[in-house]
């Protein structure tokens, strides 16, 4: 099977494809379908997808490459064996990059008087500043990994990575990262 990638302005979307760490800026996703034994399939491959519109950006492959490398270096790891001529399973992966809003508020500051004694107290405050609502825009990076019987071309597991894009770190580095914690949901423990 040839391997490509479905263009979702890849090279673009993998360059701002910059998670700001696992610990806080990437967060993964997976669900499985109800009744899949994960663990009966043992063989794999990478399947072109049906997108042809986009077959000629060559800045869709940029990244491509580390992607699948990484990929199957964590799909090795959970025992499955690379069989590009009668695999088990095909695995297909995306990426894009979608505009979002998000909204903060500034904190209210009050003044105000206080007074007590014994069994009462009493008082009051007045908001003097702040409580503004602000919305900001922000771009949004994502990763798409799915799993589907060669068979019943059934959707058997899907794994997904987002955080926000920032230029301030190393694109390779939130790819690895990306991958590995979205193949960590894949629910076959390591051999």
């Amino acid at each position: 099977m040839i391997v490509r990638l479905k263009s979702a302005r890849l090279g673009a979307v993998v360059c701002a494809l910059v998670f700001a760490g696992c610990g806080g800026g990437v967060q993964t996703y997976s669900s499985k379908s109800k009744g899949v034994d994960l663990k009966k399939y043992k063989t794999y491959a990478w399947v072109k997808p049906g997108d042809e519109q986009h077959e000629s950006r060559a800045d869709d492959k940029q990244y491509a490459a580390l992607i699948l490398q990484l990929a199957n270096d964590e799909l090795q790891k959970k025992g499955l064996v690379l069989d590009t001529e009668k695999p088990d399973a095909v695995f297909l992966f995306d990426t894009r990059v979608e505009d979002r809003v998000a909204y903060s508020q500034s904190p209210t500051v009050s003044v105000g008087v206080g007074f007590g004694g014994p069994g009462f107290y009493g008082g009051f405050s007045a908001p003097v500043a702040g409580g503004q609502i602000q919305s900001y825009t922000y771009q949004e990076g994502l990763l798409f990994i799915e799993m589907f019987d060669t068979n019943t071309k059934q959707l058997l597991w899907r794994g997904w990575a987002k955080g926000q894009v920032s230029d301030a770190i190393s694109v390779e580095n939130d790819i690895r990262k990306a991958v590995k914690h979205i193949f960590i949901r894949y629910p076959v423990k390591h051999n």
